[in-house]
């Protein structure tokens, strides 16, 4: 798609948005299971995490629908009316704060992550047309920092806009058991109500840029010729799970973001089951967000020049897995770093992120190649594999309940042996049975 260089900075601008967008709304949910498990009472680990689940499982209920959304819209039209969803969940958080209903939070996250899920499934094929495609691995990491500075910045400026000096009071007032009654249900009423304002502000925002997004000059995609610019590849395949390396593909890009997601999404948990108040602890998922965008640009950097994509994957899947035991294994041992005293093992976790920031770009290629006419399927699958956020955060917190957040974190380890397995051996699977 040829456009002017004006035209192609606008683009890029606009989809830059879109992606720091994704990101504000994604990542905050590493301060939302705390703050809810205070705010609405929750009693247990497997409770809080359903923030999680509720948002992320909707990549796998309405990723196929979003599809056939855009089939029928087109591309353009269905970014605008995703944004336009998000909006409304994040309307919903209003009646939801002022009933202090958990479950309607919930339904509100669900909302957003069906909006996300046609959001995610549109955005990707945009950053592709609009240069380009030699160039477009660089466009995607460049949307990928995009994202990430948005994991950034969220949880503080969530910290910021919702909790105020008194709801710190009343949070270690609630934890305390020194708030009982109606003086607590008064105290949680009012501090829950902070979340009003700054989720009506992201609506309006919302609803105005998805008109804005659907007026620019960013060219639109015709999905039936792209799927006739995909050509058969030659194959005579019956169904699409008869690709092995597509479908392993799957099972390692659930393992990835469901690993991923326990590291940043349970940080918080983490570092207040060592004392720090959630005001301090808000920095964590900050710091391995900063991490994962290291990650983004040193690929930026060395791919492909100095490693090949498959072996980019190696390295961060065998990083990531040693990584992990060092989690498990320095869980006694304090340090005092950056003006706190934390287990040496939450330092650990945050690193992870620099391995976890390649392993999404690194499987993706890997399982989407060769499917010819199969592969707008194939990319839809893919996305679907992302509620791994929901079903590790929640297996996660289940686990936790049972045996402590420390020891939980054991479920890394399976999902980074299989995420090995993948780069090494399965994503040349070409058959199930030999020939």
């Amino acid at each position: 798609m040829k456009q002017t260089n004006r035209q192609f900075i606008l683009s890029m601008v606009m989809l830059g948005a879109l992606f720091f967008i994704f990101g504000l709304v994604s990542w905050v949910n590493s301060i939302l299971v705390p703050y809810f498990k205070v705010a609405c009472e929750l009693q247990t680990d497997v409770q809080s995490y359903l923030v999680t689940f509720a948002f992320y499982i909707a990549y796998l209920v309405m990723t196929i629908p979003a599809s056939f959304l855009l089939t029928k819209v087109g591309f353009k039209k269905g970014v605008e009316y995703g944004l336009w969803i998000l909006a409304l969940g994040a309307l919903l958080f209003m009646p939801a704060a002022l009933t202090r209903s958990y479950a309607m939070f919930l339904a509100a996250l669900f909302t957003m992550g069906t909006a996300l899920a046609i959001l995610q499934t549109a955005a990707n094929p945009f950053v592709t047309i609009i240069g380009p495609r030699e160039s477009a691995a660089r466009r995607i990491s460049i949307m990928g920092i995009c994202n990430k500075f948005a994991g950034v910045v969220s949880p503080l400026i969530f910290a910021a806009a919702v909790i105020r000096p008194q709801d710190k009071i009343t949070m270690d007032a609630v934890q305390a058991g020194e708030l009982v009654g109606a003086a607590k249900e008064q105290a949680l009423d009012a501090m829950i109500q902070g979340v009003i304002l700054p989720y009506v502000i992201l609506a309006v925002v919302l609803f105005v840029f998805g008109i804005v997004f659907y007026k620019s000059s960013i060219p639109d995609i015709d999905p039936n010729k792209d799927n006739k610019s995909e050509g058969d590849s030659g194959t005579d395949r019956k169904s699409i799970l008869c690709y092995p390396y597509l479908v392993l593909g799957v099972l390692a890009l659930f393992a990835h973001t469901g690993s991923q997601q326990i590291s940043i999404a349970t940080i918080i948990d983490y570092a207040g089951s060592m004392g720090i108040d959630m005001l301090e602890a808000k920095v964590f998922p900050s710091f391995t967000l900063a991490c994962i965008m290291i990650g983004y640009m040193s690929g930026i950097i060395c791919i492909p020049r100095y490693l090949s994509q498959q072996k980019a994957l190696v390295v961060c899947t065998v990083t990531g897995l040693i990584l992990s035991f060092l989690v498990l294994l320095t869980q006694n041992v304090w340090v005092d770093w950056l003006g706190m005293n934390a287990k040496l093992s939450i330092w650990f976790l945050v690193i992870l992120g620099i391995p976890n920031s390649l392993i999404y770009a690194g499987i993706w290629p890997l399982a989407i190649k060769n499917l010819g006419r199969w592969t707008n399927l194939g990319s839809s699958i893919l996305v679907m594999a992302l509620c791994g956020n929901a079903v590790m955060t929640l297996s996660y917190g289940a686990l936790a309940d049972k045996v402590g957040l420390d020891k939980a974190y054991w479920l890394l380890i399976p999902c980074f042996a299989y995420m090995i397995y993948y780069a090494l051996w399965g994503y040349k699977v070409e058959h199930w049975t030999k020939k």
